[in-house]
């Protein structure tokens, strides 16, 4: 039986949950990126990320609902744990998308992918320097920057689709860069999120 303290409330390592759900998303974008760059199996790893970092989400919005006192505002944490969540979840369903299409990865989706994978391993170095630990800014501006560079491929990619004859293949690789294109957006909103925590609490 659990023993009860009736003067001191749980409390609950809610940023290490945080930091646990950005770690295993980075995990996720790593495999999106062997995945992009022709390792078909590696999607199953996507998959699996998603349903562990789901399972972390739950479990720190469960705490964040009993927490006494939380290191940060609960809106904030709340709202970076749910925003992380959709990068992932576009991730997955980037690789389910391409599937049902019968389209492969090709050179300008690994190219943003790959930008997609470092700007989520900002938001995590960023993460773990919250509350104290460090300039979280700094990580939030480098992983804005990740989207910039996502979209300046995008734009290129697009461009490219004119000369392509074939009508199903540029229906299906507009869906595509559109998905990794919102995908950059979600890493961008985390990112000012960050932002807007760091300057609620200075």
């Amino acid at each position: 039986m659990k023993e009860k303290h009736w003067f001191l409330p749980d409390s609950p390592d809610l940023l290490g949950m945080l930091r646990t759900q950005a770690a295993i998303t980075v995990e996720a974008m790593d495999a999106l990126v062997a995945w992009s760059g022709g390792d078909a199996a590696a999607a199953v790893t996507v998959r699996d990320c998603e349903h562990r970092a789901d399972e972390t989400k739950r479990e720190l919005w469960m705490a964040l609902r009993d927490a006494y006192s939380p290191p940060l505002d609960a809106e904030d944490l709340y709202s970076l744990s749910a925003d992380l969540d959709e990068v992932l979840n576009s991730a997955k369903d980037l690789t389910r998308e391409m599937e049902v299409m019968g389209l492969s990865p090709d050179p300008p989706t690994h190219e943003m992918v790959t930008f997609l994978a470092e700007g989520v391993r900002r938001l995590a170095d960023a993460f773990g320097r919250l509350h104290g630990d460090g300039d979280a800014t700094e990580q939030a501006d480098a992983a804005i920057k990740t989207q910039r560079q996502v979209e300046h491929t995008y734009r290129a990619a697009m461009s490219a689709l004119l000369e392509v004859a074939d009508l199903r293949e540029v229906m299906s690789r507009r869906e595509a860069y559109r998905r990794l294109s919102r995908i950059a957006e979600h890493v961008h909103t985390v990112a000012e999120r960050i932002w807007y925590t760091v300057v609620k609490e200075a």
